[in-house]
């Protein structure tokens, strides 16, 4: 069993029921069972502030021994797809229906291709991602061995009961 971790975010649309169709999408999933969620994150919009606000939600899937970081990766990509996700390159931090974000799997690192980088790149950057993620994992490290948790409380970030700004 490999522990998958992803982050799902929304911002346009009824955010909490999007968090709630990808949760049940990615659960259906063959080799996949839905293993933990995080509670709901309100969240300050990051890199660019003129949209709504986030709702975040970090889950662990257990994946088993069928399942791949590129093939699970794909199915997320599509899952987007079919919830009405537009990629725009030109407003990469744009507002969205959903996004779902592939933190780790297991402990394995890709660094050589653009689709696929494990860990994801700016997750130690991102308070959103890390307290929700230390909420269900909170002896989780990195697969190079650095705490989460330490790296968390160098942020400058602020939680004010499930709103989190940064």
């Amino acid at each position: 069993m490999i522990h998958a971790f992803v982050c799902l975010g929304s911002n346009l649309g009824d955010a909490e029921a999007c968090l709630a169709r990808a949760r049940a999408e990615l659960a259906a999933l063959p080799g996949v069972t839905l293993g933990a969620a995080s509670s709901l994150y309100r969240t300050e919009p990051q890199g660019r502030r003129d949209q709504p606000w986030f709702l975040n939600q970090v889950l662990r899937l257990d994946c088993d021994e069928t399942v791949s970081a590129e093939a699970l990766l794909d199915a997320m990509l599509t899952k987007e797809l079919e919830m009405g996700r537009v990629r725009d390159a030109a407003d990469r931090f744009g507002p969205r229906v959903i996004d779902m974000d592939l933190l780790l799997f297991g402990n394995e690192v890709f660094e050589g291709d653009p689709h696929l980088i494990l860990p994801h790149p700016r997750m130690t950057e991102r308070a959103f991602v890390l307290v929700p993620l230390l909420e269900i994992a909170p002896d989780l490290a990195l697969p190079d061995g650095r705490n989460l948790a330490e790296i968390l409380e160098k942020l400058d970030y602020r939680l004010e009961g499930s709103t989190l700004f940064q």
